[in-house]
């Protein structure tokens, strides 16, 4: 018999829905019932890749005694956190001040009136590895909440205070520079690992932002050394076993301190950032490891993680057949069973897989553990035989891994990881001049447009054709940010012309009026127990980063000074804590460059709609990550003045395309040619 879940859209909830639990959506009916029956709450906080939400329901939730107290003592209500991120937001600020540490399955226990008092993350099913077990934690929390009301509701009540103060965001009272990237920059330096790339030990998090911001620096001031971490950083993740070598895609984050062992979900906003990246870094170097990782990572985003209308799904989980990265390792055997046996011996070299394994079960996770060079002399092969090898190698145990059972797909859109798609393809199609990232960067801002969006308001998710849940703060500043991309990759007036719409929306319904800044829920979203304005990075950038990021472009695009205002503003409002740790806000760090550049604001003018190519492809080219470009031609001139000051006397010369660089709307004299360009821009 299916619970209340079996109504919901999101796959993790689906994942639930015919447990012996009798769980709720969150939802009015369950917050009325816990309120109507005094009862606790049972929040438990999830999401469709997370390898240990799958093992807690495998040993908890299907478990028909363990179902019988919950459902006796508590309501119980189950979310995904990817669709409520501000349920996860406040919820697990609760569970790390009360255990120190946070993670998913989040399990947390509320009042009926929403304060939490208990909580952590995976509880095994019995007491074992010095842990309570799920049953132990339920039976004591039921007889506290009957027994000890008065101090249970004490203890909630101090510990929402804290929550309060821990999201709170007091307005800034300093001032911020240039300064602050520099320190970041210096504890990046810091925290470098010299030996396998990356910041710290393990596990290890793919950090796009730190990396985009050493890219920055570097363009900015020249210093090798923070190129040199980006470049090392980059070409370990792409040796590594985070890095899906046959199918392309980047798995979620690094078990170990190398790269090797993954956690094998992967993510859509994982593969986005980190596209964006390495399109970044070979803007800037023109190596083509990073345009191969690239056009990998798109071209598997393409082909398993879009919908045919044109969103993008979520995520793929870690596990298959009821294992996790099984679906991705490898032994010697299957190997051989597939390429023969001598090809099969430098194909697994190349790949790092022996008898003994590197996983579990004499299972390897591919990894690239010789290069082509050493390989070709190990063997005495020419190295163009041994990249002729290694490339039928890859293709055929691809199309022999097709034949597995694959992990599941969390098929649900998500606006705001959409948003980050779209300005990865965007930027990847301009930059490497592929026109099929373009046009799928312009479907799904066609998709998001149509099916998650209602007059000037967004949804947050969508499934099946069904959209609820209001937009966030992320969902507008990372869409807009991915449209303003689409119109620089595409020069489609239409995109310009929505992120501002969005813009106005985005501040009418989410814009601190008291402090500055941006919350990062709209002022009609339902009450909770604290609202929140979280500028640091997480997995994702900060939607206010991107918000400022977005305001600041639009400024500039469009001469439209509140904009610029209210991004200064914001940072200012963030001064505090940018000044006192401003590693955690690389990408915040990112916005300030730019605005601080200044940033080039350039018109290319062509008498017809196919003479501006040659510039248009220049630009992108070259890493110049501080600048907007705006298109005069025939079709567009006309709709584009009426947004842009900038467009005005911007012409064609002599009737040939022509380019005007300007900066704090000072233009220099045009130029006609790709070359005559480029020099204004050195």
């Amino acid at each position: 018999m299916p619970n209340r879940l079996i109504h919901e859209t999101s796959p993790y909830l689906l994942q639930h829905a015919h447990n012996p639990v009798d769980w709720h959506p969150w939802n009015g009916e369950a917050l009325a019932r816990a309120q109507n029956e005094d009862k606790p709450i049972f929040l438990s906080i999830g999401y469709s890749a997370c390898h240990w939400c799958h093992v807690m329901e495998r040993e908890s939730f299907e478990d028909e005694e363990t179902a019988r107290l919950m459902n006796e003592h508590f309501i119980n209500i189950k979310v995904d956190r990817e669709e409520r991120p501000d349920l996860d937001e406040i919820y697990m600020a609760a569970v790390q001040a009360l255990s120190g540490m946070g993670g998913w399955p989040m399990s947390v226990f509320l009042t009926p009136g929403l304060k939490p008092f208990y909580g952590g993350t995976y509880f095994p099913p019995r007491d074992m590895y010095g842990r309570p077990g799920f049953q132990t934690v339920l039976r004591s929390v039921a007889r506290a909440y009957r027994e000890q009301r008065a101090l249970i509701d004490e203890s909630a009540g101090q510990l929402t205070a804290h929550v309060r103060d821990m999201v709170a965001v007091p307005r800034g009272h300093g001032t911020v520079g240039y300064e602050e990237i520099e320190t970041c920059v210096q504890d990046l330096r810091q925290r470098f690992d010299s030996r396998h790339g990356g910041f710290g030990q393990a596990p290890k998090f793919p950090h796009a932002m730190d990396i985009a911001l050493l890219l920055r620096y570097h363009a900015k001031t020249r210093d090798t050394e923070a190129l040199r971490m980006a470049e090392f950083t980059l070409e370990k993740m792409a040796r590594g076993g985070m890095y899906d070598q046959l199918g392309g895609g980047f798995h979620r984050y690094a078990t170990d301190a190398q790269w090797l062992i993954p956690h094998f979900e992967k993510m859509l906003y994982d593969n986005a950032l980190l596209a964006k990246t390495y399109t970044e870094a070979y803007q800037l170097t023109r190596k083509p490891l990073y345009r191969r990782i690239v056009t990998e990572t798109l071209d598997y985003v393409l082909r398993e993680m879009t919908l045919p209308e044109g969103g993008f799904y979520s995520s793929q989980d870690a596990d298959s057949e009821g294992r996790e990265g099984i679906f991705f390792c490898w032994t010697p055997r299957q190997i051989a069973a597939v390429l023969g046996e001598e090809k099969a011996k430098i194909a697994g070299r190349y790949y790092g897989v022996d008898e003994s394994g590197n996983f579990e079960q004499g299972l390897s996770v591919l990894h690239v553990s010789l290069d082509e060079e050493a390989l070709a002399q190990r063997y005495g092969i020419p190295e163009d035989e041994v990249r002729d090898l290694l490339q039928e190698a890859r293709r055929r145990l691809f199309d022999e891994r097709e034949k597995r059972i694959k992990p599941g797909r969390d098929e649900k859109i998500l606006t705001d990881w959409n948003g980050l798609m779209i300005s990865a393809l965007a930027l990847a199609g301009n930059a490497l001049d592929e026109p099929r990232y373009i046009q799928a960067a312009a479907r799904a801002c066609d998709f998001l447009l149509s099916h998650l969006k209602n007059e000037d308001r967004l949804w947050h998710t969508c499934k099946n054709g069904r959209a609820h849940t209001s937009g966030f703060l992320s969902d507008y500043a990372f869409f807009i940010n991915g449209l303003l991309d689409t119109y620089e990759a595409t020069r489609t007036v239409r995109w310009l012309h929505e992120a501002l719409r969005l813009a106005d929306a985005m501040i009418g319904h989410f814009w601190d009026t008291q402090d500055g800044a941006f919350f990062f829920t709209a002022h009609d979203h339902e009450p909770l127990i604290a609202r929140t304005k979280n500028p640091m990075d997480n997995a994702v950038p900060s939607g206010n980063s991107l918000a400022i990021l977005a305001l600041l472009r639009l400024s500039e695009m469009t001469g439209n000074t509140d904009f610029k205002h209210k991004a200064v503003e914001s940072l200012q409002a963030f001064a505090d804590g940018l000044c006192r740790v401003p590693a955690a806000f690389c990408q915040m760090l990112a916005a300030l460059d730019f605005w601080l550049a200044p940033p080039r604001e350039i018109v290319l003018a062509g008498p017809d709609s196919n003479s501006l190519d040659p510039m248009q492809k220049a630009l992108f080219e070259r890493f110049l990550p501080n600048k907007v470009v705006l298109y005069a031609e025939p079709d567009t001139r006309e709709p584009l003045a009426a947004l842009s000051p900038l467009i005005e006397g911007k012409i064609p010369v002599n009737h040939s395309p022509t380019a005007y660089v300007c900066a704090n709307y000072a233009c220099q004299q045009p130029v006609a040619t790709v070359d005559d360009l480029m020099a204004r821009l050195d």
